[in-house]
């Protein structure tokens, strides 16, 4: 059985998705997003969402021409046009053969649901969408195993630490640091650093607590 990875992003208020400017303008919410292709214009790509706000404008300050299709009770029913390659959320995930599987919103707040391969793949994806997209957040990670079970796992961005925080993580874990009974002693990693024993608590106590930030807030 694959050993693929579900993962839910958020990203709030992206400048490039028309979904989202319509839920933001409407403090709305999105949960249904159809997209379809004309074969006679490849290039362009046709989009339908269902919002559901308190109220509509009589026109969308979008990047969009929205056309009202149908109404649902307080929801309604919008279509536009836009270019294939203008490199929105969805495209960025999808140039990396991962579908998406789910677009919705909840006022700017945009959330995207995919599968990657492997967390090669995932670090790929997620890596492209951090450079795009500051406000990128990682909601939550799901591998399914074996036994068909799924297992909660936790992305971290070791963008944030620094050179020398990753220096010294990875010269402590190699030395046995970390192992029990330890390998290696704090002074033992500090002299192979060539910094203090200070210095080497300082950078280890600075890394560990990204990394535990990181980890217990979407645990």
């Amino acid at each position: 059985m694959s050993s693929g990875i579900r993962a839910e992003v958020k990203i709030d208020d992206p400048p490039d998705c028309v979904v989202a400017q319509a839920s933001a303008e409407t403090s709305g919410r999105v949960d249904s997003v159809s997209r379809g292709a004309n074969p006679s214009a490849p290039e362009r790509v046709t989009e339908e969402f269902m919002l559901k706000a308190e109220r509509y404008p009589d026109a969308f300050d979008v990047d969009a021409e929205l056309s009202s299709i149908f109404s649902y009770g307080s929801s309604s029913v919008y279509r536009f046009e836009r270019e294939l390659g203008r490199g929105c959320p969805c495209e960025c995930i999808e140039k990396h053969d991962c579908p998406v599987v789910d677009i919705r919103t909840q006022g700017a707040s945009l959330y995207l649901t995919f599968h990657a391969p492997d967390m090669e793949g995932l670090q790929a994806i997620i890596g492209e969408l951090r450079d795009r997209y500051a406000t990128l957040d990682v909601q939550r990670l799901l591998q399914s195993q074996q036994d068909h079970e799924e297992r909660n796992l936790v992305f971290v961005d070791r963008s944030t630490l620094t050179d020398r925080q990753t220096e010294v993580l990875e010269t402590a874990h190699r030395m046995g640091y970390f192992e029990h009974p330890k390998r290696a002693n704090a002074g033992e990693v500090a002299a192979e650093l060539e910094i203090t024993g200070s210095t080497f608590t300082e950078h280890l106590a600075a890394a560990q607590t990204k990394l535990l930030d990181a980890i217990l807030e979407h645990r």
